[in-house]
């Protein structure tokens, strides 16, 4: 088809549009025609973190995608591209000028790159990127995972263990989200999708200037909260062992270098090590935020400069005094391992941003990418062989993921049932939880994958950690969760001291929020109990209020991202 001829300065101002859509994109439940429908309470939208994302439309996105192919079939100079993005990201009001110029420049390259080994029509991308509500697109065609041949085992309800059977005691860190331009008394309130930073300026008055330990609004944290964490984590314990499932930069994704994220993944990895001790292993899974650009993971076929081997290879020697050296190999490979925790129990760390639509990269590629969905269905083959459980843990939870990698992983979770002990995820900020059904009925409840609040405030939150209790180390151990607690600093109390003063506290206290078991008045946290607590939300006001408080980490609904009623999920 021929087409259209259009005006050169017209081509360069709209197509550098694109370099700015992996930021953007919002994640839409996964879902297709062909498939069981998989149904999404939440759509993880943020209108509040400075980019006006909603100024760009689907039209819009197919004209640029058109664009973008004729300036790269007639090989503009990618010089001119990037100045003229800047200038569409102005006029679309879509950031501050510098913000728009900067981000451009740094996600020229590896997009373009992505872009011209794709094999995308523009409404194909374009359902990629915004979501299929632009579109259908071969991203969405079905692909499937090969399972062995081997009979599923019949499947035995968990029951509660023996009064006085041993637990497991599991800190579970998240979206940590450290902003080493944090500086407190600079304004809360800024331009930039990051304030609370040396360059935000000053407040308008008092009130909103960033507090001393964080604050609410679109800030992340400074390293003495980080620090705080750790302190009274480690005064909290002893802990079996550390569930870490990433984002470690803050949110100034326009500004990032490959030496700043490296040296933070420095930083806190070392911070983490000195205050849990040696005796405490660490159990890491990578972020989307881990990466320069932001979401930019491309598989392991891509090679050179704009691999992630400067990114993998850190980790790994990060890393190397928790993990053995098999585990570090995969790591290095494609960002994913597994290993044996203690004699029955083994874990999974999965690169999630394999599944992410905002990973640029997927558009050339995304039938599993790395075979990291392959590699899991041999280890858990085997585990279930061996008589193992296995936790797997991983940053984006799977249910927004893309559709056909998101489908498979519950095609996975169906037949493992009985191996897979437990799903651990972050990346929402928020308390959350996401279900799982059999395939036959969709209404017998199978697997829940728990989703953890944040360390970092981003945005309008209370700092957070998340304490999980499992069926402990004995034989016939189900290796479940059977309960957990979330801790906050409640920033309101800690930046003004006792008595409201304005000085703030030297030695904070973070506090339990909540308890599951008790709050939600249940016996343990199995599938099927989850299953009566999203019945009980449905039916119940003040459930669903209670719900709320704690998928905000207990701050005030008027200042959090939506309205507080309980966020949940179900396939």
């Amino acid at each position: 088809m021929r087409l259209p001829t259009l005006p050169p300065s017209f081509g360069l101002l709209t197509c550098c549009l694109l370099f700015m859509f992996p930021l953007f994109a919002s994640c839409f439940p996964a879902q297709t025609p062909e498939q069981p429908r998989l149904l999404f309470v939440e759509k993880f939208n943020r209108p509040g973190v400075g980019f006006n994302w909603r100024n760009v439309t689907c039209p819009l996105c197919k004209a640029v995608f058109t664009i973008l192919d004729i300036a790269l079939l007639s090989d503009a100079n990618e010089e001119r591209v990037a100045r003229a993005v800047g200038e569409a990201c102005v006029r679309l009001h879509l950031a501050d000028e510098r913000v728009c110029r900067q981000i451009t420049e740094l996600f020229r390259e590896d997009f373009i790159r992505a872009l011209q080994e794709s094999l995308l029509w523009p409404s194909e991308a374009c359902a990629m990127l915004v979501g299929p509500s632009c579109g259908k697109f071969d991203l969405y065609a079905p692909w499937n995972i090969t399972l062995p041949k081997v009979p599923k085992p019949p499947v035995v309800p968990p029951s509660l263990p023996k009064p006085g059977s041993p637990q497991s005691k599991v800190l579970f860190l998240t979206d940590i989200h450290w902003d080493n331009e944090y500086e407190a008394g600079s304004a809360a309130d800024c331009k930039d999708p990051l304030c609370c930073r040396k360059d935000s300026g000053s407040p308008k008055w008092k009130r909103r200037e960033a507090g001393y330990w964080g604050t609410y609004s679109k800030c992340d944290l400074p390293l003495r909260t980080v620090e705080s964490l750790l302190v009274n984590a480690a005064s909290a314990g002893p802990w079996d062992w550390v569930y870490w499932t990433g984002d470690i930069p803050a949110h100034n994704v326009w500004s990032q270098t490959r030496k700043q994220q490296l040296s933070e993944l420095t930083v806190i990895s070392r911070l983490i090590h000195k205050h849990l001790g040696p005796n405490v292993t660490v159990y890491p899974a990578i972020g989307n935020h881990e990466s320069t650009p932001v979401n930019s993971f491309p598989p392991p076929f891509v090679h050179g400069n704009r691999s992630c081997a400067w990114l993998y290879d850190t980790m790994a020697e990060e890393w190397a005094p928790w993990l053995p050296e098999q585990a570090l190999k995969t790591l290095r490979y494609g960002g994913f391992y597994s290993l044996e925790i203690q004699p029955g129990l083994r874990v999974v760390s999965l690169n999630m941003n394999f599944c992410a639509r905002e990973n640029f990269w997927l558009m050339v590629n995304s039938t599993d990418p790395a075979n990291q969905l392959q590699w899991l269905v041999h280890i858990l083959q085997a585990s279930e062989d061996k008589g193992e459980k296995v936790h797997i843990i991983g940053h984006i939870p799977p249910g927004l993921c893309l559709s056909s990698w998101s489908w498979n992983y519950y095609h996975i979770v169906n037949r493992y049932e009985s191996t897979i002990a437990g799903q651990f995820f972050g990346h929402t900020h928020l308390d959350e939880f996401q279900m799982f059904y059999d395939e036959e009925t969709m209404s017998r409840p199978l697997g829940v994958a728990f989703i953890a609040p944040s360390v970092t405030t981003y945005v309008n939150l209370n700092p957070g950690y998340r304490v999980y209790y499992v069926d402990g180390n004995y034989k016939g151990s189900s290796r479940l969760v059977l309960d957990h607690e979330t801790y906050i600093l409640n920033l309101t109390k800690v930046n003004h001291g006792p008595g409201g003063k304005s000085t703030p506290e030297q030695n904070p206290k973070w506090t339990l929020l909540y308890r599951a078991t008790k709050t939600y008045g249940l016996t343990s946290l199995f599938p099927s109990d989850y299953d009566g607590l999203i019945r009980a939300f449905i039916n119940d006001n003040q459930s669903s209020r209670t719900s709320g408080t704690y998928n905000t980490k207990d701050t005030c609904p008027s200042l959090a991202w939506r309205h507080a009623k309980p966020q949940y999920s179900a396939f």
